[in-house]
């Protein structure tokens, strides 16, 4: 068999010309596996999922794996009955790079079946809507085992509404003002993907007013027999307010180690959030309510 180069000459090459498969090239050796570069690593068990010309990877719903690594984009579901604010708010989001709004609903009723469909990371949740509030959708959304990923932040009028202590019970993560800043409702967004409570002092002080007017701590919350010391001391400073970092610090220890016990107490109460940890603490009695002004 013959192969003839573009100088014209001939070069001879034996027919089947046997190879050596036995001399297999080292790891070290072997180059990189080559991606197309549309496509990001979705992490293990995943597979890859196409991502956008911003190198971002876009989440597809049913992914169950939490949105806190580089290069994953925040899933955001938008619930208000107003189509203008949901249209400013997508604007806003959809602007980030890691970010984007993959549904919306103009009622409670509606916002239920599009969050199970669509598996968001993230709810902005407004309170009044017809055919069903915020609250019960809120509560709908965190009865869903399926829906144990998502992440509801109540949207609210006015920091001293009503219905902020019914939203924590019923499993918001957290609640923002609708005139909040723009750069502060995005820095909020990445704050309760990342596992934070939400809660602005003007916040905790009505949650710490309604168990002091309220009736007496409940002292059976399931599962508070099963904290150590060492956790139900985490969870009074996160009822207190304190991030994962203030904890290490006030605690002496690593910000890992941090929430490593915030972790273990949510899991032992069945807590959703850390939001539900604060309730927690105060039903239970184990954080006490101080009426003075030092309070909140």
């Amino acid at each position: 068999m013959v192969a003839t180069g573009h100088t014209g000459r001939v070069a001879a090459r034996a027919p089947h010309d046997p190879v050596d498969r036995s001399a297999r090239r080292t790891g070290a050796e072997r180059p990189g596996r080559q991606r197309h570069p549309g496509y990001a690593r979705a992490g293990r068990g995943t597979g890859w999922h196409r991502a956008d010309r911003r190198g971002v990877r876009r989440r597809l719903p049913g992914d169950r794996t939490p949105a806190t690594g580089d290069g994953d984009v925040i899933r955001v579901v938008l619930v208000d009955d107003q189509a203008l604010v949901r249209a400013g708010f997508r604007a806003l989001l959809d602007a980030e790079p890691d970010m984007q709004v993959v549904g919306e609903a103009a009622d409670g009723r509606e916002a239920v079946d599009v969050v199970a469909a669509q598996q968001p990371d993230l709810v902005l949740m407004d309170i009044r809507m017809p055919h069903m509030d915020g609250i019960d959708a809120t509560r709908y959304i965190a009865a869903d085992p399926a829906c144990a990923c998502v992440r509801v932040v109540i949207l609210t009028t006015f920091e001293s509404d009503e219905y902020i202590v019914e939203g924590l019970r019923a499993g918001a993560a957290g609640f923002l003002v609708k005139d909040t800043d723009p750069v502060d409702l995005l820095r909020a967004v990445r704050v309760v993907t990342d596992g934070e409570a939400l809660l602005s002092p003007s916040v905790t002080r009505r949650l710490i007013a309604e168990f002091i007017t309220g009736a007496a701590p409940r002292a059976d919350v399931p599962g508070l027999e099963t904290l150590t010391d060492r956790e139900r001391e985490v969870m009074a400073l996160v009822a207190r307010g304190l991030s994962n970092d203030e904890i290490a610090e006030h605690l002496v220890v690593s910000p890992a180690t941090a929430r490593t016990h915030v972790s273990r107490s949510m899991v032992k109460l069945h807590a959703r959030d850390r939001a539900q940890l604060v309730v927690f603490a105060y039903e239970s009695g184990l954080v006490r309510p101080n009426p003075g002004p030092s309070s909140g």
